[in-house]
């Protein structure tokens, strides 16, 4: 249990660390790294499906990062797992204006229409 444990907070650590290196990346107009860096977090939330609703659980520690893409793309994977607390971090996001906003209303419009697929059941 207690190596489990370690491995889903070095796993959940990845992801945020992915999330916020692709946002830098784009932000710098470096596509081709923020894009090896969105792989990383994709196979990263693979492994943390693979531990289930432990894996999961985990994660959900990120929808109180500092850093608000961080949260918006835990938010996004945790949608089905953790409705409530997922919609709560995308709607706020979705206030603001910008690239994020647009992400988190996308989020919340593809979850609303049951098109939403990230984790699927």
């Amino acid at each position: 249990m207690v190596k489990q444990q370690s491995n889903t907070t070095v796993l959940v650590a990845q992801f945020g660390e992915d999330v916020a290196k692709q946002t830098d990346a784009i932000w710098r107009g470096d596509h081709r790294t923020g894009n090896k860096h969105a792989k990383r977090y994709i196979a990263t939330f693979r492994k943390l499906r693979a531990l289930g609703d432990a894996g999961r659980d985990a994660l959900a520690a990120l929808l109180a990062h500092e850093r608000p893409d961080v949260r918006v793309m835990a938010a996004a994977y945790l949608l089905r797992h953790r409705t409530t607390e997922a919609t709560e971090v995308l709607r706020e996001a979705a206030k603001g204006s910008g690239l994020l906003a647009f992400e988190a209303s996308q989020a919340l419009q593809r979850w609303e229409e049951g098109t939403w697929a990230l984790d699927p059941a």
